[in-house]
Formats: structure tokens, sequence, C-alpha cells
């Protein structure tokens, strides 16, 4: 299997490391560097929420390209120990909290900061993306007015849904990785 590494901004090139064991499916760089090329210049000076961070590898492409600020959520304490150790590894944690914690029981508190980007990667096969764009959807103040909401998932896990206050604006699909993007409604 291949390393993952940053592929772009002020730390390209610099490699993370992995999770261990097989509890997550990082994105490949061909899923991320594809994400990042449609997301453009709206990441920089963006605020950032990773939910389901894993390695924490999208967040952390995130900074390096010009992020303001990544939130890293994810409960695996092996998980969390990446996040850290690829943080430092970049140089990048001064612009970023890392958070262990179920990533429900944190979208149940009152929101601290409103995101401009939320990128959610969570173990499939549970409907967990569905559960957070739920959430999204109905609790007002975790994402600024044209904030953009990035669910990862495998598109056997896909389903086309309605919300009141976000609209699918794009998907794109790349092997086993669907990438779909919504927005707020104006």
């Amino acid at each position: 299997m291949s390393g993952i590494r940053v592929i772009g901004g002020d730390v390209k090139g610099r490699k993370l490391q992995r999770v261990p064991g097989d509890s997550t499916r990082p994105i490949t760089d061909r899923v991320k560097e594809n994400l990042f090329n449609i997301l453009g210049d709206r990441v920089h000076g963006a605020t950032v929420l990773d939910l389901f961070a894993g390695t924490g590898s999208v967040g952390i492409e995130a900074l390096s390209r010009g992020a303001r600020f990544v939130r890293f959520v994810d409960r695996h304490p092996a998980a969390i120990r990446t996040i850290q150790a690829n943080l430092r590894l970049t140089g990048l944690g001064g612009m970023a909290e890392v958070l262990r914690a179920d990533a429900f029981k944190i979208l149940e508190t009152p929101p601290d900061l409103a995101f401009d980007l939320v990128y959610i990667a969570p173990p499939q096969y549970q409907g967990l993306w569905l559960q957070a764009l739920q959430v999204f959807d109905a609790q007002g103040g975790w994402l600024a007015a044209d904030a953009e909401a990035i669910v990862q998932i495998d598109p056997r896990e896909e389903k086309r849904v309605h919300f009141s206050t976000l609209q699918e604006a794009d998907r794109r699909k790349y092997g086993n990785t669907l990438l779909i993007f919504f927005g707020v409604k104006p």
C-alpha cells in the first residue's frame, strides 16, 4: 500500500503516518487531489471541520493550502495519536485543534464556530454520513452562510436525500470513492 503524503501547498511532499491497523480508509492521493482542485481558492483562509478524521490527511492538506484553522475529530485513540504526529511532522499544529470525541457528541453541543468547509468521512456502511448531515441540516450555527459539507463514502452507500437547509451541489466518483458536495441553501 502506498504512503500518504501532502500533495500541495506549503508542506507539499511531506509524508504522513497511517493509523495502525485497518480501522481507517485513508483518502487516496488521486481523490484528494481532485477534491482540492474542486475546492480551489475556497480553502485559503477557511475554517475546516474534519469529522472522523482518521490520519488527518484532509485537514492537514487544507492547512498546507492556506486554511486558517482545522478542528480534527475522531474517537479512536490511535487516530488521535496519528493526527497529532502528522501535525508535528508538518509543523502545522499551531493552526489546529484535535479532539478525541464521538463526532455526534460534539455536534450535539452548541457550536462555538461556524465552519466554511466540513469533511465527513465516517466508517463505511453505517449511515453515519447521513446522520451527520441531518445534524447540520437541523442545527444552525455549525456552517457558515456559504459553507460546503463534503461527504466521502463508498458508492454503494449512496442515496439521494433532501434537506431543508442543505442542497447537493456536486458529486464525483473515483473508483470506489464517492464525494458528494452539499451547500447551504440561499
